[in-house]
Formats: structure tokens, sequence, C-alpha cells
């Protein structure tokens, strides 16, 4: 197992052949793009006519006024939006490079960006990016191009910006604010990080983010975030090189931590049901394809009801 991102492994998934087979390939990836264009791209819709009902249109456009004044059924149509603005926005701090079951945070991460990426460059989107969490090398935007090249170019700079020594403080904040200045209005904006942690100075900047972009989070999770295991006097050292020893084998101690982690997420979903802000977990145990399938069909459901 490598502890950074391979391009030729990036590239590899636009065919979706890592990890699931080469059997059912297309079928997944024809799945995640299917479930991509009818959560994100049917919500960017613009009127175009009013027509009469047809066997098979959509209930939910009906055009009650219409309909009650000519005794007909007519409904809505709209044409969808030719392109969108797609801004993957992705962790790779040096906490992302941390995993112990499955992979590392910082390839999950890469994994998924590169999945949501060929799946917006196929629906004719614009891809761009913003790496963030490298105190060395800074916040780098990369503004949404048509074709491949935006996409292309974010899956370089991950493999290249992934080993990052030090992590910068405050550094999810900081990209918030980036993405507030610098992402076109409207765009469709994935962040994809290591949320473990306190979420109430999130919930500002990304409830503004969400007045003007349709925001999704992907938090990437170890089980180790949740669970520790008891395995005798532990020696962790933090992203800023702080060192602290842990007993595991204290039942109580373990409780706690777990009971730490819920607590956490449980905030994290309070604040996106209230931004409206729909929550995508991606553990580093699973495989990112069925993470996402499963993500996805959970917010199409949510969307129909």
């Amino acid at each position: 197992m490598g502890l950074r991102p391979q391009l030729n492994d990036l590239l590899e998934l636009r065919h979706g052949a890592n990890t699931i087979g080469l059997a059912s390939r297309h079928r997944v990836n024809s799945l995640l793009a299917g479930l991509y264009l009818s959560v994100f791209r049917g919500q960017g819709m613009d009127f175009e006519e009013v027509r009469e009902y047809r066997e098979g249109d959509e209930i939910r456009n009906m055009d009650w006024r219409v309909t009650a004044r000519t005794g007909i059924p007519h409904l809505k149509v709209f044409r969808e939006e030719r392109e969108r603005a797609v801004v993957l926005a992705v962790d790779v701090g040096s906490h992302m490079q941390f995993g112990t079951r499955g992979t590392f945070k910082n390839i999950q991460a890469a994994r998924a960006a590169a999945l949501l990426g060929w799946a917006a460059s196929a629906s004719q989107d614009r891809v761009g990016g913003l790496v963030f969490g490298d105190a060395e090398r800074g916040l780098r935007f990369l503004r949404p191009n048509r074709g491949r090249h935006g996409l292309w170019r974010m899956l370089r700079l991950l493999t290249e910006e992934a080993d990052a020594h030090r992590s910068a403080p405050n550094a999810l904040q900081e990209a918030l604010e980036k993405l507030m200045t610098s992402a076109p209005t409207g765009a469709l904006v994935f962040v994809i990080a290591d949320l473990n942690r306190d979420v109430a100075d999130l919930e500002i900047p990304l409830g503004r983010l969400s007045q003007r972009h349709e925001v999704v989070l992907l938090p990437v999770d170890d089980p180790a975030d949740s669970y520790l295991p008891a395995m005798g006097r532990v020696q962790f050292r933090s992203a800023d090189g702080d060192a602290l020893t842990i007993d595991t084998d204290s039942r109580s101690g373990r409780d706690a931590y777990r009971a730490r982690w819920i607590s956490r997420r449980d905030a994290l979903g309070h604040m996106a049901r209230k931004l409206g802000i729909p929550v995508i977990p991606l553990p580093t145990n699973e495989d990112v394809h069925q993470s996402l399938v499963r993500g996805l069909r959970l917010r199409a459901r949510e969307l129909v009801r």
C-alpha cells in the first residue's frame, strides 16, 4: 500500500477497473455517472415551455394552473443546463497520510475526486479544483475548464502535492473562504476532507458558501477515527509534532474516545442538515465506488420526498 496517490491509478478510474474487477467496471461507472446526473445536473434546469402531459412524464412538473384553466393535463418542460462548473476541493494536509485499514485517507480522497471528476467530465461539466492543507505550498486553485484539461491538471496536482510535511492551520476555513471568492457562482463544490474535528467554526463559512453554490461534504474516515482497539500503551503524534501516549487497554478511555467521535459526527450531521448540505462519508476500508454510489442513492431518494 503506497503512501500517496498514483496518477495512473486516478486515470484508470475513468474505466472503473480499480478494485471492482473488469467484468463489472462499466456497470459501476455507468451507475455512478447516472446518479451524478440525476442528483446534481437535475437541479440546474432552465424553463423552456408548457405542453400537454404525455404518458411517462414526471408528475412533479405538472403545471396545475394551466391544467385547471384548460381542463387538459399540462406540465412544465425544462431544458437541462449545457454545462456546470464543478470544483473538487481536496484536503492534502499531513493528517491525511493516515490509514489503518484499506488505504490511506489521502489516497481515498484522491480516488473520490477522480471518480467525481470523470463523472462531471462525461456530463460535459467544467471541472476545476482546490488543493489545500499543505503549509508549504498553500492553497492551489484551478479554475474550472471545459473538456478534460481541468481534471487532468487536478489529478496531477493531487499526486504531486500529497506529500505535505506540515499541515496548514485553519486550512479548511481558508479553503472555504477561497471558494467564496474564486469559484464561479452556482458551482457544484465537493469538499473532500478529514472532518473528524469540531465543526462549530465551519458553520458560518459553509453557510455563506452554500448560499452561492451547491456544496457537498465528503468526510474521509478511517476506522481508527471512531474506535481504538486494545493494544497497550501507544504513542500518537499530531500533525504539529506533539506526542501523546494513551493506554488503549483502558475500557473507559476507549469508550470516551468513541463517544467524542460520535459527538463530532452528530454535530457535523446537524450542521449539514441545518444548511441543506448533503454528507457522503468515505471510509478508507470501503471501495470508494460503493461509498459514492450509496451516498448518491440516498441523496436521490431525499430529493424525491
